[in-house]
């Protein structure tokens, strides 16, 4: 029996499209049992013809006219590799345009334009998929679309960038600083030389507002989404963590909250306590989790490689399989949901907990007056400890839950009293911690 033909075009050849070549070239045969159709690379955009790449391409297929290769009549699926916001997506748009099929692992751009690519392929009613632009190969953005879709996802907690995995887990098992554990993680190729898009929360913010979107059917891009960085993390925060019962991690925290007026939406990005009980918190080195808590299922949680070609092409792979039988049947996979239109609130009003390091004078009433700091804010104290040092004292206070604004208020407050001689430390706790 003579099966169909499904061209694909690729842009991009780097890693990840390297791997993808590879695997489309090499598993031909295979792939065309599973699908019912052959898929044949036609065609690969790259910037520059003369460099060297990780797969053997037949060099007719090679073009830098990444337009005139999307918009071919024989094309099929377009699969993006290319990352950035331009020109990827003024050439996923005229893909779509022109009535192919879009995969593509580009986060970045889906976290600010996502609901124009949406709206596109919807006019286009063609398929626009991404599940190797969240977490590499773990298989989340499919559960979070289809498998949970009759469910209500309550949260999501992640750890969604490898780099800063492999930093802060490097600090707290080897007792490195921070720029140590970085020099560490640039040496091992876990870090680009230049790592400000990972250590500074940039990447993982566009992955929560993914996760985000998904998870409550609201838009929510990645200026919707609170972001802090690991560069201030230090060593003395991993001690008190540990001292607590608990490991820094840098999360991803996606939830729903219910609000006088409705269900709302928070995204948030931050460096944060975790007990060490937590699943979250045996992912180490580069790998990424993410955890799921939803009202029927419950508590889920996905586990593997977050990046690096072979994982991310796994996940581009399946997307493209996807999506070819779709072709096959004349049909388009789910679309993007967003009937829920839930407000997206600000960092402020985002219920946390936060751990303070107070270094103060040492002298009668200096806790009474802290103490009343916190009062005044309405912020609860769930524990304090003193640690004298001759002239001064350290106070070590962990809240109850409260709105981020009251807490960062008391921050405030806290700088104004003439006792306190500098804040060293103030990180989120998440989750209840040993002493609780």
């Amino acid at each position: 029996m003579t099966r169909p033909t499904l061209r694909v075009a690729m842009l991009g050849c780097g890693n990840v499209g390297s791997d993808v070549a590879r695997i489309l070239l090499r598993d031909g045969e295979e792939l065309e049992q599973r699908i019912g159709a052959r898929l044949e690379l036609a065609g690969v955009a790259v910037r520059r013809l003369d460099r060297a790449r990780n797969v053997d391409l037949d060099p007719s297929l090679v073009t830098t006219d990444a337009h005139a290769l999307v918009t071919r009549d024989d094309i099929d699926i377009v699969v993006e590799v290319i990352g950035g916001i331009e020109p990827a997506r003024g050439l996923i748009l005229a893909a779509l345009e022109a009535g192919k099929s879009v995969v593509t692992a580009n986060k970045a751009l889906l976290a600010e334009d996502g609901a124009v690519l949406s709206e596109a392929a919807e006019k286009a009613g063609r398929d626009l998929y991404f599940e190797a632009a969240v977490a590499g190969a773990i298989p989340i953005v499919r559960p979070l679309r289809d498998s949970l879709a009759g469910d209500h996802v309550r949260r999501v907690l992640g750890i969604v960038n490898g780099t800063t995995n492999y930093i802060l887990d490097a600090m707290t098992t080897t007792g490195a600083g921070f720029s140590e554990a970085l020099e560490t993680a640039q040496e091992l190729g876990y870090a680009e030389a230049d790592p400000t898009a990972d250590v500074e929360g940039f990447d993982a913010a566009s992955k929560a507002a993914i996760l985000a979107s998904l998870a409550f059917h609201t838009r929510v891009t990645g200026a919707n989404v609170y972001r802090e960085g690991i560069s201030e993390v230090s060593s003395a925060d991993i001690r008190s963590a540990s001292e607590m019962g608990c490991v820094v991690k840098l999360l991803a925290i996606c939830e729903r909250i219910d609000t006088p007026s409705g269900p709302a939406v928070s995204a948030r990005v931050h460096p944060a306590m975790i007990p060490d009980s937590h699943p979250l918190a045996s992912v180490h080195q580069a790998f990424n989790a993410v955890f799921v808590e939803s009202d029927a299922a419950g508590e889920l949680m996905f586990y593997g490689p977050g990046a690096g070609g072979p994982p991310t092409a796994s996940a581009v792979m399946g997307d493209l399989m996807s999506v070819a039988r779709h072709r096959l049947q004349g049909v388009r996979g789910p679309a993007e949901s967003t009937h829920a239109q839930a407000e997206v609130l600000d960092i402020g009003r985002a219920r946390t907990r936060y751990h303070i390091a107070i270094d103060v004078d040492d002298k009668p009433g200096v806790l009474a007056t802290v103490a009343q700091a916190f009062s005044e804010h309405g912020v609860s104290i769930r524990t304090v400890r003193q640690e004298g040092r001759g002239d001064d004292a350290q106070l070590v206070v962990v809240t109850h839950e409260a709105d981020d604004a009251a807490l960062s208020a008391t921050v405030r407050g806290l700088h104004d009293l003439a006792m306190v001689r500098d804040i060293s430390s103030v990180m989120r706790v998440e989750g209840a911690v040993r002493s609780e």
